[in-house]
């Protein structure tokens, strides 16, 4: 468990070097609702196989919220 937390704590240190710390939690935290929204999406839709669709939309959605999201995209994709 301290393992897990000291890479997550690097890794947001790492992310966050260059940007203003809330602007990086807004958009980690606006990243995580694209992945949710993603997978209640998938669960709406309820296909066999789609899985694939729904993570790779999530996963660019949050992306595209800049380095915050994808950092957030990556630790929840690690999850999965």
């Amino acid at each position: 468990m301290k393992l897990l937390t000291g890479l997550v704590f690097c890794s947001l240190v790492l992310g966050v070097s260059s940007r203003d710390w809330f602007s990086f939690l807004g958009e980690a935290y606006d990243g995580a609702r694209d992945m949710w929204r993603a997978y209640s999406d998938m669960r709406e839709a309820n296909y066999i196989n789609s899985d694939k669709y729904f993570h790779a939309r999530g996963n660019y959605d949050a992306a595209q919220r800049g380095p915050g999201g994808a950092w957030a995209a990556e630790v929840i994709r690690e999850d999965d």
